[in-house]
């Protein structure tokens, strides 16, 4: 049942800042164990910092400049904008510095940071509750994600135990993570509206292609895509030097 509850439009960028802040704090703790100088360090952490902060500016500027609200095309703007960052992660995840990088995270990391997904399910809820969203797009709808925040937080602890089923674990939360992902991002580009709008219900997802709703497709879901990458790429390189 909807009610006049909204939540302040600056909950999206400050859980963005927070999630920034976070990956940040993890690659720096990360570059430290590795055998490089403290200069290439810097530098690494330097290029990977102005990148994220170009990226997240670009999404900004072109959102108040409406690029995002024209729906007109196929494929949607909005999904546009969360497959511009794919390459660059993968590039990254399979680069030999990237790779380096990735072996020196804890693999609870790259999963307890996925817990950051109950909150964005929350707040695309009350965006519901405020007529801003179709229902489709939340957990009353056909949106499922907020499990892959729920289930980071005991499969995190069970990484942290270090349990003998740890890969099947990481494995098989990661399918399940990138399943659900793809599940909502298909209803909320078939809801948007232009020429390929299935869900015909109203509010259309045009709320997404605005500042600071367009942090959702341009920011967050990249980071939710990325770490599942990630953690699955630590797991195949885990998996190689067990067994060679």
């Amino acid at each position: 049942m909807k009610s006049n509850f909204s939540t302040p439009g600056f909950l999206w960028p400050l859980l963005s800042l927070l999630c920034l802040i976070v990956i940040l704090y993890g690659l720096n703790k990360a570059l430290k164990t590795t055998s490089w100088s403290k200069p290439k360090n810097q530098r690494i952490f330097f290029v990977i910092a102005a990148a994220i902060s170009l990226w997240t500016g670009l999404l900004i500027f072109l959102s108040y400049k409406g690029v995002f609200s024209d729906f007109s095309k196929l494929p949607p703007r909005p999904a546009l904008a969360l497959l511009v960052p794919l390459p660059f992660v993968l590039l990254f995840a399979f680069s030999k510095k990237g790779s380096q990088i990735i072996q020196a995270v804890p693999p609870q990391w790259l999963v307890f940071m996925q817990s950051f997904r109950i909150i964005v399910e929350l707040l695309i809820w009350f965006a519901f509750l405020a007529d801003k969203l179709p229902i489709q797009m939340t957990l009353e709808g056909r949106n499922f994600d907020i499990l892959t925040g729920v289930l980071a937080l005991p499969v995190g602890y069970l990484l942290v135990k270090r349990k003998p089923y740890s890969r099947n674990l990481i494995l098989a939360f990661n399918i399940v993570g990138i399943l659900l992902l793809l599940n909502i991002l298909l209803v909320a580009v078939l809801s948007m509206p232009g020429p390929g709008r299935y869900f015909m219900n109203e509010p259309s997802n045009r709320l997404v292609a605005e500042f600071p709703f367009i942090l959702l497709p341009g920011l967050l879901v990249p980071i939710a895509y990325s770490f599942h990458i990630f953690s699955l790429r630590q797991l195949f390189i885990k998996n190689q030097a067990t067994d060679s």
